[in-house]
Order: structure tokens, then sequence, then C-alpha cells
């Protein structure tokens, strides 16, 4: 076999790919700069320019995450830590060893790859080397875009940790390979791999090392989170939980508070820190007006639209949702002036739980106790917005522990103890946000407006919230404030925006009974505390 050629970039440090089992005889491209990856992506018909010099790709079948081909393998490294189960499902280290077999066949017959050596964690305590090796140069691009960018002195001496070997174009036998189908996401621990296959949305590389992540950082006392963060004028820190389209990237990106990061951190004792190097925004219905950071960044080369349909201009049309409503938009963190340049920031001094209730029950905001916010943190009530996982078309009502479940494999009590240990030592402030619906639920009114649900989360964090009047919801016990400067006073509790106050109560009771039927399963390992704090059934 010929020895492989190397094309440009920095030249790895002491590990080549042959530790990965790679003997590659194509051209191997090492570290390049992602202006220099986008370039050879239009070359090599990956994807095209927009008008302003943007990347436009498209995912294919697959636009958005699979959980149902997400495995880990089963063995006695993990065997007592892993919360096996429907969300964290094993297979075997066979399986494992055959498919990676295959992607490695694959990926040594390509006439070309692309490797990125990174960096997951801004804090260099808890950095994490890791290596991405890809077929295709739009997901090294992507990559370089998502993860932390070594200096090249730090490459010269990179030692990956964790390595993603990633074969988009490759499918599995299902039958055969013993998965679910062509699409596969495995992770083995004691090798200290991640292969992905049959699958271009490029989310699953970044969210494979965030699970590795939301693994290790808890054996050291450290809270992994599912979170954005940012940074006031007074150095206080604010954390955002949420899944997927409740507003993460959206809420923390504030021309007034700097960025920390809008998705991925950690929470020790000297503070957050950012595990990525960009951001990936959603880009449904974007606009200049609501969200003017975000919005720049799809005028800036070396960002990467995902199934973005363009208009006749070859300008973005971001309300166009024919390939799917999980439109989306990767960009390093130094497309958004407003950031704090070192990615970390100090404790947090408010804990936010964002939620995207389909019902319309809960109020657009609401403070919460320790124990309150602790139950609402296990239960991690909100639901599945369209286009984010495949299959689903509209909201739906569902709950994710620790606002992440996905990507948690550990018990959720782990990351619940660890958030209230936190939050005890720091007096931190929680409260819950609503970005979903009132007034009837979803399909009877339109989704809380952006700029409500920012006056309300300005008031909240720069402490003038605290000065309204604030009444108890009977049901689920937390606080309601009254009045909100910019917001309508009429929208703060929902029950007075139903038409119909007896199908609002049957409604609200149906939901409080799907919180009480969902935390049975963590009940176990819960204080009375946070038990009481469950949402009560009313009757008249």
């Amino acid at each position: 076999m010929t020895s492989p050629v190397r094309e440009g970039g920095t030249p790895p440090g002491p590990i080549g790919l042959d530790t990965h089992g790679l003997t590659p005889a194509g051209k191997i491209h090492w570290n390049n700069e992602g202006t220099n990856l986008i370039e050879q992506a239009v070359k090599r018909n990956e994807g095209f320019l927009s008008a302003h010099g943007v990347l436009i790709t498209e995912t294919g079948e697959r636009t958005g995450r699979s959980p149902n081909d997400k495995f880990i393998v089963r063995e006695e490294l993990v065997e007592d830590d892993v919360w096996w189960g429907d969300v964290n499902v094993p297979t075997t280290r066979e399986v494992f060893d055959n498919l990676r077999d295959k992607v490695r066949n694959y990926l040594n017959s390509t006439p070309e790859l692309f490797v990125q050596d990174l960096y997951a964690g801004a804090d260099e305590n808890q950095r994490l080397p890791i290596r991405v090796v890809t077929e295709n140069a739009w997901h090294a691009a992507f990559a370089r875009n998502m993860f932390l960018r070594p200096s090249q002195e730090q490459v010269e001496s990179h030692v990956p940790e964790f390595t993603i070997l990633h074969a988009p174009h490759f499918l599995a036998d299902a039958e055969i390979d013993g998965v679910n189908s062509g699409v596969f996401v495995i992770v083995c621990f004691s090798e200290k791999q991640v292969i992905i296959g049959g699958t271009r949305y490029a989310g699953e590389i970044k969210k494979s090392i965030f699970s590795v992540m939301n693994y290790i950082l808890p054996t050291q006392g450290q809270l992994p989170m599912h979170c954005s963060a940012n940074v006031g004028k007074e150095g206080d820190c604010a954390v955002f939980f949420g899944l997927s389209g409740t507003g993460k990237t959206t809420l923390s990106a504030d021309p007034n508070r700097p960025l920390i990061g809008d998705d991925e951190h950690g929470w020790n004792h000297d503070g957050v820190f950012n595990f990525e190097g960009g951001c990936y925004a959603k880009m449904i219905d974007l606009s200049e007006q609501d969200e003017p950071e975000i919005f720049a960044t799809t005028r800036m080369p070396g960002t990467i639209l995902e199934n973005v349909i363009l208009d006749g201009n070859g300008v973005p049309d971001f309300h166009d949702t024919s390939l799917t409503q999980n439109t989306r938009g990767s960009y390093p963190l130094e497309a958004i002036e407003n950031r704090v340049i070192e990615s970390r920031g100090g404790q947090p001094k408010n804990v936010v739980f964002l939620t995207c209730d389909a019902f319309g029950i809960l109020p657009p905001i609401s403070r919460l106790t320790p124990d309150q916010a602790a139950y609402h943190f296990i239960s991690g009530y909100t639901a599945k917005v369209a286009g984010t996982e495949v299959g689903v078309v509209e909201p739906q009502a569902t709950f994710s522990a620790c606002f992440g479940a996905p990507f948690m494999p550990m018990h959720p009590s782990v990351y619940a103890d660890l958030l209230s240990q936190k939050v005890a030592e720091n007096n931190s402030s929680c409260w819950l946000i609503n970005t979903g619906w009132v007034a009837g639920g979803y399909g009877k009114s339109d989704r809380i407006k952006i700029r409500w649900t920012r006056a309300l989360l300005n008031a909240a964090l720069d402490g003038t919230l605290n000065n309204v009047e604030f009444v108890v919801d009977q049901r689920f016990g937390f606080e309601i404030p009254s009045t909100c400067e910019g917001v309508p006073s009429e929208i703060l509790n929902p029950k007075t925006t139903w038409v119909d106050d007896t199908q609002f109560e049957a409604v609200a009771n149906k939901l409080a009974l799907m919180f009480q039927d969902n935390f049975k399963q963590f009940a176990s390992g819960c204080s009375d505390a946070v038990l009481d704090s469950a949402p009560r059934v009313l009757t008249e």
C-alpha cells in the first residue's frame, strides 16, 4: 500500500491515524483552516455558497438527531455508572468491533480524508483533546467551528483522548450488523472512540462528544450542563437550561450580556466554562430584528447553513421549511462580537430553566424555590419542537431529565445532586421560563413573543423583577409576577388567557398528572421536600 499524501494544514502531533486502525492510501487533509475546508467542500460538490459567501449544505433524509440509532457499548468499565434504558441503549463489543472494522475499511478506501485535532472544554484543567476523522470537507469544517481550536504549538503535542470516526455516506446493514437501521452512533468508552455512519446530520458529531463529557465530569465532582450561558455588566453569570428549540441560543445572545456559549457547559469550583468553540443555532423564522447577532452570522463566510433554502438572489429564506423545520447554522464563537473571549464565567447568580409548553399552562416566567428547582430540573418538561428529531412534525409534550436526557449517560439524580449542591453553595436564584404557548396552547395561539420573553428574562437577571408583587400558583407552587415592564400583564397568569376556565382546569390537571407519573421513576432518590414540589391535581 502506498503512503498517504498529506495535503496542507498543520501536521499531527505524535499520534498518527494508524493508532485508530486507519491506513488510508489517499490524501489526508490535516487540521486545515475553516475557510480552506469550505473551499474544498464547494469543489467537491458537498455544498455551494450563498450570495454572502456562506456554505449551504443539505443533510439528506436525516435532518435531525437519530436517537433510536444511538448506542453505548456495555462493558465492565461503564456497567455500574451508565443508566441503561431507552435513552442509553446498550450494544455489545462485538457489534461495535464489527462496525468499526467496516468504517475503517470504508474510510481507508476513500480518495480523501479530513482530520481535525481539537479540544472540548475551555477550562484547561478539564479540557478533552479530541480528533475527528471524516470523509467530507464540510463536516470537518463543522467540527472546526464547533470545538475549540488549538494553536499550532498545541497541535504539535496534541494526543487525542477521544476520537470520532465519521462515515456519513456508509450505511450499516441493520439485520447483519445488529443495529436498528442504516444509521448508527456508537460510543465505546474503553476504546475512547465514537463511530458514526449513515447520517449527514452534523449535530451527531458535537452531541457524541457532549455525551462523553457528561460521563467524565461527574466522576470529578463537576456538573456538565445542556445550557447556554452569558455574563452581565457586573460580571454576574447566568445559565439557561433547555432542549433544542426552547430558546437557549436566542436568549443567551443578548447585546447587553456577553456570550459564553449557547449549548454545552461545565460548572466547577471556578465557575462556568464552555465545552465548545462555536454555536449551532436553529435558523427557522430567524429575523434581524429579533435576533440581530445570530442573523449577522448568516452573512459571514465561515458559517455553515444546513437545509436552509435560498431565494432567487441567493439569500437565505429562513421561513422556507420545505426541507425541514430544523434548519441550522454553525459558526465559530468569533462571529459573535459580544462574547467572553476566554469562554468562561464566574459562579452563576441565576439559573434559568427553559421549557416550551405546548399545553399553554405554564406561565411565561415563574420563580422557584431550591426544592422546586431540583424537581423541575429532574423532570425536564418541554415539547419536542418540529424537526429536531426524525418523525417529529409538530410539538409533542415530553419529559427529558436534566433538560438533556438524550446526552446524559448517568442517572439523572447524579446531575440533579450536583446542581443542588452548586445552587446552594452560590445562593443562585432559579427561574422557570415558558417560551411556548399560553391562550389555549399549541394550535389556538402563537408562541410567546421573543421580546416579551426577553423583557421578563432581563427583569429577572437584573433584579428588578424581585421588586414586584408575586402570587403563588396553587397547583404548581411556584411564584408568578403580577407585572413586568414591557409585557402585557394579562399573559403572566395563563389561566386569564383562556376563554374557558373549566377547560383550563382540566388541561392543567392533565399536565399535573403527567408530571407526577413521570417523576415516579426518580422518587426513590429524592428528599421529601423535592417530592412535595410536585404539582397538585386541584378539584372544586
